[in-house]
């Protein structure tokens, strides 16, 4: 098997394949018990970032929080750093946990030692960024295209290797097409994935600009966007359309679209949700096979 296969297979596992490989590990080389996975203290002014962490932004008050934290309690989960030359390493991932080290004024921090090249750099930073559940949907976008791009992936290929469902990676790439101000909109928690899908479909920047501000100032809803965009009046829904409304479906808070999007995401497939004035409702989770029906299953049961 060749190098670029057996990368390709790790990174298919996760980062944790990588991480486990003890091809990849140094720590043990340097101990006793020469079990991969040992970790080194590591003076913190000897570690630079990684600079192909696609993550840019970190919330002041949550890195606060875990800098509080790790100065109680000392970091929990090591870092994982590649050793660049004598007392000089560079971080692979755990950028969000170096930064809270440093704000707490930790001197030495633990970590894995990896030997590593620029691409399974790459590749293991931009696959642990993926992973994270807290992620931006624009942070992921950039994840993906990064992958694609410059691991040289097909869609289909980055689906099948990070397993997320190709709708999804479709969903969360098509955001990178919408104009600047609406890219921003997203990462500052402005509006949610869900408006920023449907103002995709808004016609010219132009109009998608003009419908993101009128989102924001007059706080509208996804549901709001799409009778928008089908020539609907939203501001004066008539009687029948109210008592029709009331007799069927309720609408979809922005806390359930956000929680139908992060179940599809979660399970890599389309989910739709439906709920009554009363309260009730129902979620239906769509397979393409029997196959994907136990994956689905296998993910449900854990």
């Amino acid at each position: 098997m060749s190098s670029n296969t057996k990368k390709r297979s790790a990174l298919g596992k996760g980062l944790s394949a990588l991480l486990e490989n003890a091809d990849t590990d140094i720590t043990s080389r340097s101990n006793e018990t020469g079990v991969v996975g040992t970790t080194s203290e590591i003076a913190i002014t000897d570690i630079e970032a990684n600079p192909f962490n696609p993550r840019t932004n970190f919330e002041k008050d949550a890195l606060e929080q875990l800098s509080a934290s790790i100065a109680e309690h000392g970091i929990i989960q090591p870092l994982t750093v590649r050793k660049l030359g004598r007392d000089k390493y560079q971080l692979i991932s755990g950028e969000r946990r170096f930064r809270a080290s440093q704000l707490a004024g930790l001197t030495v921090v633990p970590a894995y030692v990896r030997i590593a090249n620029d691409q399974t750099m790459l590749e293991m930073a931009l696959v642990e960024n993926i992973q994270r559940e807290d992620l931006n949907p624009i942070e992921v976008a950039l994840s993906y295209q990064r992958l694609i791009e410059e691991c040289s992936l097909t869609q289909e290929q980055l689906s099948n290797k990070i397993s997320k469902s190709r709708s999804s990676i479709t969903n969360h790439l098509r955001l990178l097409k919408l104009p600047v101000d609406i890219q921003s909109g997203v990462l500052s928690f402005e509006i949610t994935m869900g408006h920023a899908r449907a103002l995709v479909s808004a016609g010219s920047e132009k109009e998608q600009v003009e419908l993101f501000n009128r989102v924001v100032s007059e706080k509208l809803s996804v549901r709001d966007i799409e009778a928008i965009l089908r020539g609907e009046d939203i501001s004066k829904p008539t009687q029948a359309n109210k008592k029709s409304a009331s007799n069927t479906k309720a609408d979809l808070s922005e806390i359930d679209y956000a929680l139908k999007e992060r179940l599809s995401d979660t399970l890599s497939t389309k989910v739709n949700i439906s709920k009554s004035p009363k309260g009730g409702g129902k979620i239906t989770l769509s397979f393409n096979s029997d196959d994907d029906l136990g994956r689905i299953m296998n993910l449900l049961n854990k």
